[in-house]
């Protein structure tokens, strides 16, 4: 199984990315999560380009979304909202068929962000993405300063995430395949 892991945050050492990361190294063998990179090649969403034949990196996000059975998705709320980069990745994915009905949970790596956590979901139920809400949880990282290995050998947070990695597979697993 493949889990496509979403951070929106372009900080290198963000701690939405490495709840991502520990994710990934929590994973069981036969879940793979593979964490998308490039969120910030992505050009600004733009109609005219959201075509036949989009921008290589739009190519490349859809082909990735495409491959994979689930998408997990963390991101910072910048001024009540959600970070631009992943607002941008979302809009160049509304009109692709490789997003719709993908099963998706959502990581919220800081109590005080409400704001996008709610406005993310409004924008995934929208785009007719699945969100798995026993799968979406609240990992409270705000102040500890770790990194994905951190996250990982921390009991505390290494149980949140891997009930969100197993309620995320049984999402996928219970969710109807649907032709790309």
């Amino acid at each position: 199984m493949r889990i496509l892991a979403i951070s929106g945050s372009l900080r290198a050492a963000s701690s939405n990315t490495s709840a991502l990361r520990a994710a990934s190294i929590l994973a069981d063998p036969d879940v793979a999560i593979v964490l998308y990179d490039s969120i910030g090649a992505l050009p600004h969403f733009n109609p005219d380009l959201d075509n036949d034949q989009p921008p290589d990196s739009v190519q490349a996000l859809r082909r990735e979304v495409g491959l994979s059975d689930g998408i997990m998705i963390c991101s910072p709320e910048y001024a009540h909202g959600i970070a631009g980069s992943l607002k941008n990745a979302l809009d160049w994915l509304v009109g692709s068929l490789e997003f719709s009905e993908k099963p998706i949970a959502v990581i919220n790596a800081s109590p005080r962000a409400t704001h996008a956590k709610a406005q993310l979901l409004e924008v995934l139920r929208t785009m007719n993405g699945q969100v798995a809400i026993s799968a979406s949880i609240d990992l409270p990282l705000m102040g500890r300063g770790l990194d994905a290995s951190g996250i990982a050998t921390d009991v505390e947070l290494a149980a949140i995430l891997r009930g969100a990695i197993a309620e995320l597979v049984r999402k996928i697993e219970s969710t109807p395949k649907i032709p790309t």
